[in-house]
C-alpha cells in the first residue's frame, strides 16, 4: 500500500507542476499582451484558458480518488490537501490571466500610452507576480521552508503599486479626459495582478502547511489568544 500511495503522490505532484507551468505562461503572455497591445497573443491566452480549467478538474478528481482509495494520513494527507488547495489557487490565477487578456481584446485603442504604463508600474507588477510564482514552485519542489516563507514579503510591492494606481490614473484623466474607459480597464488589470499576489501568498501558506504542518492563516489568532492569557495573568 505504501508503494502504491507514493506513486500516486508523485503523479499528483507532477500534474500540479504541469498546471503551474501552464498558469505561469498564461500570466506571462497576458501581461505581455497588455504591454505590447498584441491582440493575437491575448486571444491565445483566452483559448488556453480551457486547458487550465480542464487541468483543475482533473487534479481535483485525482485528489478525491487518492483520499478515497488510499486513506492517506499524517504527512501524506497534508500533502494531498495542500495540492488540492494550490490547484484551486492556480485556477484563479488562470482566471486573472484571461481577464487581463480580455481587456486587450475589448479595447478600441491601437496602443497604450507608454508613459502611463510606466507610471502605473504594470511591467514591474508582472515581473513580481511571476517571480513569486516561480519562487513558490521551487519551494514546493525542493521542500524549502525558508523560500516559501520569503514569498510573503514579496507581496508588499504589489500592494504598494495597487494603492498608488488611483492617483496616477486620476492625474492622467485630468490631462486626457477622453481616456476614461481605458483608465478604468487598466485599474482592473492592476487589481487583478494585486489579487494574483494574494493567491500566490495562499499557495506559499499551503506549502508551509505541508512542510512544517503550520497553518499560517491562524497564527495571528493564536498569538492574540496567547497575549490575552498573558494579560489575564
Amino acid at each position: 500500500m505504501v508503494k502504491f500511495i507514493e506513486s500516486e503522490l508523485v503523479a499528483l505532484k507532477k500534474e500540479v507542476n504541469e498546471m503551474w507551468t501552464l498558469v505561469y505562461n498564461q500570466l506571462d503572455r497576458a501581461g505581455e499582451a497588455v504591454l505590447t497591445f498584441d491582440r493575437d497573443q491575448a486571444q491565445q491566452v483566452i483559448i488556453r484558458e480551457k486547458r487550465v480549467n480542464a487541468f483543475e478538474l482533473k487534479i481535483d478528481s485525482d485528489v478525491e480518488d487518492t483520499i478515497a482509495l488510499y486513506n492517506p494520513v499524517a504527512i501524506d494527507l497534508r500533502f494531498v490537501l495542500a495540492m488540492f488547495k494550490i490547484n484551486n489557487d492556480l485556477e484563479r490565477l488562470g482566471d486573472f490571466a484571461e481577464g487581463i487578456a480580455r481587456f486587450v481584446l475589448r479595447s478600441e485603442e491601437t496602443a497604450l500610452d507608454g508613459e502611463l504604463l510606466h507610471s502605473l508600474r504594470i511591467e514591474e507588477m508582472l515581473k513580481q507576480v511571476l517571480g513569486m510564482l516561480e519562487m513558490a514552485k521551487t519551494a514546493l519542489n525542493e521542500e524549502d521552508l525558508e523560500l516559501a516563507l520569503s514569498v510573503f514579503g514579496k507581496d508588499n510591492l504589489l500592494d504598494d503599486i495597487n494603492a498608488a494606481a488611483p492617483s496616477v490614473l486620476a492625474d492622467y484623466l485630468a490631462a486626457h479626459p477622453y481616456g476614461v474607459q481605458t483608465c478604468l480597464e487598466l485599474g482592473t488589470v492592476i487589481r487583478k495582478l494585486e489579487r494574483a499576489g494574494d493567491h500566490i501568498t495562499n499557495i506559499a501558506e499551503e506549502i508551509v502547511f505541508f512542510i512544517d504542518a503550520k497553518v499560517l492563516k491562524h497564527c495571528n489568532k493564536v498569538d492574540e489568544h496567547l497575549l490575552g492569557k498573558e494579560k489575564i495573568h
